[in-house]
């Protein structure tokens, strides 16, 4: 019998991709950034990291590569949350708004720092009303969505539970009418584990 499924989100849930940003950085440029606000939501906000021309950007883009999407450090607390969803009977997929050729790699990542994750489905990032990720978690159909970013959770059917994880609150997108979204708010993932395992 088919256990019951919840999707997550990878970057803002499981991952911490403000310090793999901030490894990117320093493999692209020689040092590390400083950090500047630790409560910052966006990357460029968090680290004092300077603005880009094109051929600096273009440079930069190229170190989210296979090393990147393979090497991204775990949330503190992110593991423990999965495997205590994981053993109360839970399956666990990541649905990640990436290109599809960095799947497999964090699929690797999450499997080396040992989440119960044994699949991702990438969805790409593209723009528009609609969450990129509407179709992959229509067609899971989970009982739960956990998200960091609210937009993502435009257009998920009405019978998935969503679950949005407010993060690091300056210059956050998670604000505003379209929190009715979410049918649940959490600090981190295992906030939701413990809402989710105590219903």
């Amino acid at each position: 019998m088919a256990r019951p499924l919840i999707a997550l989100d990878a970057d803002g849930v499981l991952l911490d991709f403000h310090l793999g940003y901030a490894g990117a950085w320093a493999r692209a440029f020689g040092s590390p950034p400083v950090e500047r606000d630790p409560l910052a939501y966006w990357p460029i906000d968090r680290w004092q990291v300077e603005r880009l021309d094109d051929e600096r950007r273009a440079h930069f883009r190229r170190h989210f590569d296979e090393q990147f999407w393979s090497s991204v450090p775990a949330i503190e607390g992110a593991l423990d949350a999965c495997h205590r969803l994981h053993d109360a009977g839970y399956d666990l997929v990541c649905v990640s708004a990436l290109d599809a050729e960095h799947e497999a790699a964090r699929l690797r990542n999450l499997r080396d720092h040992g989440f119960p994750i044994e699949r991702v489905i990438a969805t790409g990032n593209a723009p528009g009303e609609r969450s990129p990720k509407a179709d992959a978690i229509a067609a899971l159909s989970p009982e739960a969505f956990v998200d960091d970013y609210l937009p993502y959770l435009r257009g998920v059917p009405g019978h998935v539970h969503t679950a949005l994880v407010l993060r690091a609150l300056n210059g956050s997108p998670n604000e505003g009418p379209e929190l009715s979204l979410a049918r649940s708010v959490h600090d981190d993932l295992p906030g939701f584990a413990d809402f989710w395992l105590k219903r």
